[in-house]
């Protein structure tokens, strides 16, 4: 299942995200991942959360950025949900048309049925410039 957290920078993603994934530990089996594009937030998880600080890692368009993510899924059987903040300046999707955010988030959803792990996104866009197609896995617009 591939989740959206959606709306304009400064709207209040981050902060829903870290509530989200912070009450999502407490009753999680399995292990939990937090990809951002700094470490800042650091203190504000919980410590049973991997945080993942994704400018560290050579990443130059999207298809390695879902490279990347299953790279991560294969060194952890036990992970069961990824959120990931900033996901269009990670995804390398900031400047990318409406299709290659669908083609990028068809990517992950495949990935979550495969190997059963929910990806919860934070997209700096405003609900009407999500393609239709994605309006059903928006959770929050803000």
């Amino acid at each position: 299942m591939v989740q959206l957290i959606v709306g304009k920078k400064g709207k209040g993603k981050t902060k829903y995200l870290l509530d989200k994934v912070n009450a999502a530990i407490k009753s999680a089996n399995g292990n939990i991942v937090y990809l951002d594009k700094s470490s800042k937030h650091m203190y504000e998880l919980n410590n049973k959360i991997r945080l993942i600080d994704c400018v560290n890692y050579p990443i130059k368009n999207s298809d390695e950025f879902v490279g990347f993510l299953c790279g991560i899924l294969s060194q952890d059987h036990d992970l069961e949900e990824m959120y990931l903040d900033s996901f269009l300046f990670n995804a390398k999707l900031e400047d990318a048309d409406a299709a290659a955010m669908e083609e990028c988030i068809a990517q992950l959803a495949n990935v979550s049925k495969i190997f059963n792990v929910t990806f919860v996104l934070s997209v700096s866009r405003d609900k009407e410039e999500i393609p239709e197609s994605l309006h059903e896995n928006i959770i929050v617009s803000l």
